[in-house]
């Protein structure tokens, strides 16, 4: 399993702009959460081991950060023709065995993840209240196989400054995981 970073876009970045079908049909934007003090965005899928590592407690920072009022929103652009596991059948199954209580998109063209420059599975992006981007990054340095516990620590402190108002740190360490599977 070979290790792919996040690319790091640059902090300020406005969020680009997305509309892709949730598992149940629907179809979710960008400016569906425009009242939200804050977005979390991620790309991830079913099969990656690092997501699959973080999978409970991405759920339950998820319910934390959404009872807070922010808006959280999972995207997956992995070839599902390639990889069955992430077709848009699989992405339901996982999001109801998990509980995922955030709009899970479907980015089939690859579009929105070009449009993020993500590069991995799990890539994290926070945007404060006028879309731009405070952070991106790390979940945290759990890893399969490191012994380091899952607790959310580098995004959660992120959300955490921005709430209250507080500078978010620049030193920003980039996530790592599978590189996103890109159709040919």
């Amino acid at each position: 399993m070979s290790l792919t970073p996040s690319s790091m876009l640059p902090l300020g970045t406005p969020a680009p702009d997305f509309s892709l079908p949730n598992i149940d049909g629907k179809i979710v934007s960008l400016a569906d959460f425009k009242k939200a003090p804050a977005l979390v965005v991620v790309f991830m899928c079913n099969h990656c081991p690092y997501v699959i590592h973080i999978q409970k407690e991405l759920v339950r920072f998820a319910k934390e950060v959404q009872a807070k009022g922010l808006a959280f929103v999972a995207i997956n652009s992995n070839d599902a023709k390639n990889y069955p596991e992430d077709s848009p059948k699989m992405m339901a199954k996982v999001a109801k065995e998990l509980g995922y209580t955030f709009p899970y998109l479907l980015d089939e063209t690859q579009t929105v993840a070009k449009s993020y420059q993500a590069a991995c599975t799990p890539d994290f992006f926070l945007f404060d209240a006028n879309r731009k981007l405070v952070y991106r990054g790390q979940f945290d340095e759990s890893r399969p196989g490191n012994s380091k516990p899952v607790t959310g620590k580098d995004l959660r402190n992120a959300v955490e400054a921005l709430l209250s108002g507080q500078m978010i740190s620049t030193a920003q360490k980039p996530s790592v995981g599978c590189n996103i599977k890109w159709r040919l």
